[in-house]
């Protein structure tokens, strides 16, 4: 099975090339930005991550890694588990009180058209990210990632939020947070990814 990650490593492909890395698998990397005509070529809407599977294009980045972890056997608990279910739980909790909030402020500061953006939004959306950041260190409990001593897709997705915050210059004002993603921000696979 042959894998070509289509993206910038600055974006959400970057979740990608770490669970790639992560799973030992080897890739082609093609550092494209949205919107480029090697990127619509897979994926009309212009939007990266693509992953080719075997020539077949895959989109969405969660939907991407949590598809590797599930083929390959790691960075997940089985499907129909209790465990998973747990997962996916965290999983879905930050691409809707982190990511999403994230993607809000990146549209009103530079993707929407001039006359849509309402940068006045932002302070309520640090605001808002701060507080789900503390509700997401409340359920993770006492281990090392999410889901104790296990890393799963959710960790991945989550210290790519926390990282994208950095960036966004969202103030990261949960102490716990930030070892959290210094931790795991220290592996191998997450070096080697951002060299990709």
């Amino acid at each position: 099975m042959s894998y070509t990650v289509v993206g910038k490593v600055a974006s959400r492909a970057f979740r990608v090339l770490w669970a790639l890395e992560e799973l030992g698998l080897d890739y082609v990397h093609l550092d494209e930005p949205p919107q480029s005509d090697a990127v619509r070529a897979h994926n009309p809407a212009g939007k990266v991550p693509v992953l080719l599977v075997d020539g077949v294009a895959l989109t969405d980045s969660t939907a991407i890694i949590q598809f590797l972890a599930d083929k390959h056997g790691a960075l997940t608990f089985p499907a129909g588990t209790i465990d998973r279910a747990r997962q996916d739980g965290f999983t879905q909790f930050v691409l809707d009180e982190l990511d999403a909030v994230l993607w809000t402020a990146a549209r009103h500061s530079f993707i929407l058209p001039e006359d849509k953006r309402v940068p006045e939004v932002k302070p309520s959306l640090k605001w808002e990210f701060n507080r789900s950041v503390a509700e997401l260190m409340r359920r993770k409990g006492e281990g090392e990632f999410l889901m104790g001593d296990t890393m799963t897709v959710a960790d991945i997705v989550a210290v790519h939020c926390g990282n994208w915050a950095v960036g966004a210059k969202f103030p990261v004002e949960n102490d716990e947070f930030a070892a959290y993603c210094s931790n795991i921000r220290a592996r191998e696979a997450f070096k080697r990814a951002r060299k990709a």
